[in-house]
């Protein structure tokens, strides 16, 4: 067993009450003198039981403790294009490191390296304007969290009040109507 199984026992033990307090630290006072352990004792009281001792389950800690994340996940079009400039900016920086050292070297595939360094460089740069455009259109389309100050939400408030406004004067229009239509009698 762990020590943390070993002192769980002794814990409660200490907080229980009074007169068993002082019974079972005397129990364990004299058992200590006779050289049991707290496993004997336990695999002693199981077996008295009837339970074999194997059948205790021993307390594990968790490795880790799950804790919930700082910030919200990116949506899933904007890690994409992220996760796509990450690449072509890796593979930009390999070539232009290639090129260098090539350029040192004195190879013949330095121009061809240079050339497709300038090329990467464009397409890395757009590469990175795309993660831009992706999250500004998914904030677009999708909204942004709306806060109590929010123009939005005051704008919606005065829409909803304009609406109900209009629907109850159009009640009261059908009302009168209907009040006018009611005395008339049909001439045939």
């Amino acid at each position: 067993m762990t020590a943390c199984a070993d002192s769980a026992p002794a814990a409660a033990d200490v907080t229980s009450s009074s007169p068993r307090k002082t019974a079972r630290s005397g129990e364990r006072q004299a058992a200590e003198a006779r050289g049991e352990t707290a496993e004997g004792r336990r695999g002693a009281s199981a077996a008295a039981e009837g339970r074999d001792v194997a059948e205790e389950k021993p307390y594990y800690r968790p490795l880790w403790v799950e804790e919930p994340a700082r910030r919200r996940r990116l949506p899933d079009p904007v890690r994409t294009s992220a996760v796509r400039a990450v690449m072509i900016i890796a593979v930009t920086l390999v070539q232009a490191m290639v090129a260098f050292l090539c350029t040192m070297a004195g190879s013949w595939l330095a121009f061809p390296m240079v050339l497709s360094s300038v090329a990467s460089t464009v397409v890395a740069t757009w590469g990175a304007l795309d993660v831009w455009v992706t999250r500004q259109v998914w904030n677009q389309r999708n909204g942004v969290v709306s806060t109590p100050s929010s123009t939005a939400r005051a704008l919606r408030r005065e829409r909803r009040k304009a609406r109900r406004q209009a629907r109850a004067t159009e009640r009261t229009q059908e009302r009168i109507r209907r009040r006018e239509g009611a005395g008339q009698v049909a001439h045939s």
